[in-house]
């Protein structure tokens, strides 16, 4: 599905299913440095069992155009406008990391557009290390290898797709090496710099949901813990042997956490 957002072409993958306005609507937003089909497998189910579904390829990834938003509270904003877009009223929206900043931001500031949020491989703060951020200025491929490094588990490194054949650190280089040049500094840099998360989740009054992996190292599970304590209603799901990949490491898993939330 393509949509007009703020005068750009936006790509949404909606599962080959029309919008149907008796159906609730969930928006997948994902992170730094890739594109809708990290959610391939939870939006695929959610659109073929009774939701409309909106898997978005923020502005500067994957087929939307545009330069990439600088900023987690520049994401909220585009957030609402595409829901305008796509003539949703409210929807739950569901974010991996720098999309999980993106939800939590959103929720707080439009409280009438969202119905619930689902946090996956959250923390507060997103803190980037110093050497990730200047390879990634750099556009020098190392970035890629570190954060690819740093987002599977040491024994998901090695293998054990659930889809025989895949290869998940490989596909997860090949995604990222298809974004264009500076768009993973931008991601970085707006992940870094968000300082509003304590204070946002706070100030969200619809119910969360946290999925966590124990072995992750982009965004370990003690700094999701300040963020998880503002939050007013939330559910907590840690997978014992996830890192920061956890739609590619446990897709089923992830997928069951969300369905009996939403």
């Amino acid at each position: 599905m393509l949509l007009a957002v703020a005068g750009r072409e936006v790509y949404a993958y909606a599962g080959a299913r029309p919008s149907m306005p008796s159906q609730r609507t969930i928006v997948f937003v994902h992170g730094a440095a890739n594109d809708h089909g990290v959610w391939a497998w939870q939006s695929r189910y959610f659109a073929h069992h009774g939701f409309n579904v909106l898997a978005v390829d923020l502005p500067g990834h994957g087929r939307s155009t545009g330069k990439a938003l600088g900023s987690v509270e520049a994401i909220a904003d585009w957030m609402v406008a595409l829901l305008d877009a796509a003539g949703a009223e409210r929807a739950a929206l569901v974010g991996h990391s720098l999309g999980a900043l993106a939800a939590l931001d959103c929720a707080a500031r439009y409280p009438a557009r969202v119905e619930k949020i689902a946090l996956v491989g959250p923390a507060v703060p997103m803190t980037v290390s110093d050497e990730l951020m200047d390879a990634a200025r750099r556009d020098d491929h190392a970035a890629y290898e570190m954060i690819n490094g740093w987002s599977f588990s040491a024994s998901r490194q090695l293998g054990g797709n659930a889809v025989p054949g895949f290869w998940m650190t490989g596909n997860s280089m090949r995604l990222m090496e298809r974004t264009p040049s500076g768009v993973l500094a931008v991601d970085l840099a707006a992940c870094h710099v968000y300082a509003n998360g304590v204070a946002a989740a706070a100030a969200v009054r619809c119910q969360a949901l946290a999925i966590t992996g124990a072995r992750d190292l982009m965004a370990p599970p003690r700094n999701a813990q300040a963020l998880i304590a503002a939050l007013p209603d939330v559910r907590v799901v840690e997978l014992a042997g996830s890192g920061h990949a956890l739609m590619a490491e446990e897709p089923d898993a992830v997928l069951d956490a969300l369905r009996a939330f939403l």
